[in-house]
């Protein structure tokens, strides 16, 4: 590790005082191995960085038919990181990226953490965000989709607060260089619940997360899922690229091949873990505050939260860790299967109760 410091030190001094002024401005608070990482693995070379940022904004005028409401150098950047450098993928991550915006204009209407629907679903635990990152550097989410009560969260919502929380993790420059992990517990989750996750909206969040959105995911959990949540993975494998596919992980409750993809040091018990259980409410109220309070649920105790610069001051605290829902899956217990990978009332469900 002290040799790889040295190296990288060295390397930056002896680029001269043109280049290391770019590698600062671009890839401030980055530590040396990070930087060294995003050289080997997205062939990120910060001599070229702006011409690099340049090209791809150059092709803007050729979809004069999107409204890019951001071409800032830091902003480009997560894109080509996205992308590995490769120019012409990154243009085409950033133009789906706000053509996505442009055809869900409802969406993103209102689209912070005190907007009623996102805030629902963040203070239920969509998405959990452990603080702590795992032996890659990735930030890991939790999904506890048993959770999910219909009568209060809209699919839509769910979708807009991950998208959201995405939003405001991707600042960080390390973690658009070392991505995320997903983590969905499908324990307790009722064929009932199922039947609303129509190809509609399970379209609509692909497109969010998988086509539209500059995040390197490294893997997407799937834990105690029961035999209808495969068969809803089957359905929607089409719409899935092979690289995602590949990153899926069908565990059912074998825990043990989850741990040899993520350490049990990094994970909280409900997945055999040696972490405390995961509060629903943490993130929650990382996004929406330290101050808050629910008279009603929740004595306040204290706590270290994270500041975001899109927090707000002035909102309504009610925000306060409730019990989730666990249990064993249906599923039996296995080996490690790694398979390739919002709300319409008028929409055919994939699973038709009788």
């Amino acid at each position: 590790m002290g040799s790889v410091s040295f190296f990288l030190k060295y390397q930056i001094l002896s680029t001269g005082k043109g280049n290391l002024a770019k590698m600062t401005h671009l890839q401030a608070g980055l530590s040396p191995e990070t930087i060294e990482k995003a050289r080997l693995e997205l062939n990120e070379n910060p001599d070229i960085l702006h011409q690099d940022i340049q090209q791809v904004r150059d092709m803007i005028i050729t979809r004069p038919d999107i409204g890019f409401l951001r071409t800032d150098d830091a902003f480009i950047l997560r894109f080509l990181r996205a992308r590995k450098f490769h120019q012409t993928d990154a243009f085409r991550l950033l133009a789906q990226y706000f053509q996505y915006r442009q055809l869900n204009l409802d969406m993103f209407k209102n689209f912070k953490a005190d907007d009623p629907g996102i805030k629902r679903a963040l203070i239920d635990g969509f998405p959990g965000v452990l603080e702590k990152r795992d032996h890659y550097g990735r930030k890991i989410l939790l999904l506890f989709a048993a959770n999910w009560d219909q009568s209060r969260n809209s699919f839509t919502d769910i979708l807009r607060a991950i998208l959201l929380s995405l939003e405001v993790l991707i600042e960080d420059p390390e973690l658009q260089i070392n991505g995320f992990i997903l983590i969905i517990d499908w324990s307790n989750f009722s064929f009932k619940q199922a039947s609303k996750l129509t190809p509609s909206i399970l379209k609509l969040a692909i497109e969010g997360l998988q086509d539209s959105f500059p995040a390197r995911f490294g893997g997407v959990h799937f834990v105690n899922q029961p035999w209808y949540i495969h068969a809803l993975y089957t359905l929607i494998k089409p719409f899935l690229k092979d690289k995602t596919r590949k990153r899926i992980f069908l565990h059912g409750n074998n825990l043990n091949s989850l741990h040899q993809l993520i350490h049990p040091e990094f994970l909280p018990s409900e997945f055999g873990g040696t972490l405390p259980p995961y509060d629903m409410g943490t993130w929650a109220r990382t996004l929406l505050g330290p101050d808050y309070s629910d008279e009603n649920d929740y004595t306040h105790t204290s706590y270290n939260a994270m500041h975001v610069k899109h927090t707000s001051s002035n909102l309504e605290r009610e925000c306060s860790p409730k019990p989730m829902k666990r249990s064993q899956s249906v599923v039996e217990a296995g080996t490690l299967k790694h398979e390739e990978k919002g709300e319409n009332e008028n929409t055919q469900p994939l699973l038709a109760l009788d």
